[in-house]
C-alpha cells in the first residue's frame, strides 16, 4: 500500500506567484442575471485571480520557482529534477518543465516531466520528488503546481476557476519542514473531465461532493492519521484542497479540525480555485508564519479522483530561513486590480478576435 514507509525528505524552500488581476463574483453574476451575493455566500468566494494575456502555466511556474530560489542559497544547477503539475499546460506536445528548468538556470543534466491529475498534479510532483531525494538519486527536486484554469461562460466553474502557482524544492539537507509521511487514496470517479480539443471542462454535478471530494479527502486524511497515530488535535495547522471556500471548511469539521487550524491556509475565498496550486498555496501561506516545531496536516484532491495527504513538521531551520526574500502569499493576495467582465473575457480568450 502506498504511503506505508516513512520519508527522509522535506521542504527546503518554497515560492508562490498569483496574478494581480481579480474579478468579483457579483460582476460575473451581473452578466448572467444571477444573484451575486447568493453566489458569494454559496461558494464562499469573494474574488478570483485572472492571468494577464501573456501569463500562462509556464510563466507562473517560473515566477514561483524564482521566488523559491530567492529564499535559499541553492545553486539551480544542483536541482536534479523538475516536475510541473497542471491541467492547463500551454502545449499538448511540448513540456512546460523544460522551459521552467532553462529559465531558472538548472543544469541540462536533469530529469524533467509534466504531470496531470486535475488539482493534485502538483502534490503528485512533490511525492515523486520525495522518492528521488530519499533514494539519493538527486540532491534537490523542484515540484510545481500551476494552473490557469478554465470555466465556460455562464458555468458554475466560471466563479471559481482562477490562476496561480506554487513551487517547492524538496531535499534532505537544510529542510525547513520535514515531511514525516505521505499517503494517497485513489479511485475512478467521473466527477470532472476535459477531452483533447475541448476548450472547457465538463463536470458531473452530483458526483462532485460526496463520492468525489469528501470521500477521497476524508478517507485519505483518516488513513494518514491512523498511520501516524494522531488526531486533528495534534496539528497546529491544516490545509485541504479548495475548489471553493465551503468544501474545505466542511471537511475540516468532519475530521475534527477547528477554524483556527484552517483559516491561515484558506486562500480560495480571496483568489479562487488555483487547481493544481490550491493546496500548495495554502501550505505556503502556513509556512509564511509557521514556527519551529509546528505540525501541519495537508490533503490535496484531484478530480478523477484521488487525494494526497501529508504530515509535516516545521524544523529549527525555519528560524533562520529568509522568508522576506520573496513575497508572502498574503502580500500576493493583497496586490490586486479589479477587472470588469469585458476585460476579464478578453484576458481569458473568451472573446474571439476577428482575423
Amino acid at each position: 500500500m502506498f504511503g506505508q514507509s516513512e520519508n527522509k525528505a522535506g521542504i527546503v524552500t518554497y515560492g508562490v506567484y498569483v496574478p494581480r488581476f481579480r474579478i468579483l463574483p457579483e460582476e460575473i453574476a451581473r452578466i448572467w442575471g444571477e444573484n451575486g451575493d447568493a453566489v458569494k455566500k454559496g461558494l464562499m468566494i469573494y474574488s478570483k485571480s485572472v492571468p494577464y494575456p501573456d501569463e500562462d502555466v509556464i510563466t507562473i511556474s517560473v515566477e514561483a520557482a524564482r521566488n523559491a530560489l530567492a529564499r535559499s542559497g541553492i545553486d539551480p544547477e544542483e536541482i536534479g529534477a523538475v516536475y510541473v503539475g497542471s491541467e492547463s499546460h500551454p502545449y499538448a506536445v511540448k513540456p512546460s518543465g523544460t522551459i521552467v528548468a532553462e529559465a531558472i538556470g538548472a543544469s541540462h543534466f536533469i530529469t524533467v516531466a509534466d504531470y496531470e491529475f486535475a488539482c493534485k498534479a502538483g502534490t503528485a510532483a512533490i511525492q515523486t520528488s520525495m522518492g528521488l531525494v530519499s533514494s539519493g538519486m538527486v540532491k534537490y527536486s523542484l515540484a510545481i503546481g500551476s494552473d490557469t484554469s478554465q470555466g465556460a461562460p455562464g458555468d458554475a466553474l466560471e466563479y471559481s476557476a482562477s490562476a496561480g502557482g506554487a513551487a517547492f524544492v524538496i531535499g534532505r539537507e537544510n529542510m525547513i519542514a520535514k515531511i514525516n509521511r505521505t499517503f494517497s487514496f485513489t479511485s475512478d470517479t467521473p466527477d470532472f473531465w476535459r477531452r483533447e480539443g475541448q476548450a472547457y471542462p465538463s463536470h458531473g454535478g452530483r458526483f462532485t461532493g460526496e463520492p468525489a471530494y469528501f470521500r477521497h479527502v476524508s478517507t485519505c486524511a483518516r488513513e494518514l492519521m491512523k498511520l501516524q497515530g494522531t488526531s486533528a488535535a495534534d496539528y497546529d495547522y491544516a490545509v485541504f484542497h479548495q475548489p471553493n471556500g465551503k468544501f474545505p471548511t466542511r471537511v475540516a469539521q468532519m475530521l475534527g479540525f477547528e477554524k483556527r487550524q484552517i483559516e491561515t491556509g484558506l486562500m480560495t475565498p480571496y483568489i479562487g480555485n488555483t487547481y493544481s496550486a490550491s493546496m500548495m498555496i495554502g501550505l505556503a501561506a502556513i509556512l509564511d508564519i509557521a514556527k519551529p516545531g509546528d505540525r501541519i496536516f495537508g490533503v490535496a484532491f484531484g478530480s478523477g479522483a484521488g487525494s494526497d495527504g501529508f504530515d509535516i513538521t516545521v524544523t529549527d531551520e525555519m528560524g533562520t530561513f529568509n522568508r522576506d526574500a520573496a513575497p508572502t502569499v498574503r502580500q500576493l493576495v493583497e496586490r490586486s486590480e479589479i477587472l470588469d467582465y469585458g476585460t476579464y473575457a478578453k484576458f481569458k480568450g473568451k472573446i474571439a478576435m476577428k482575423e
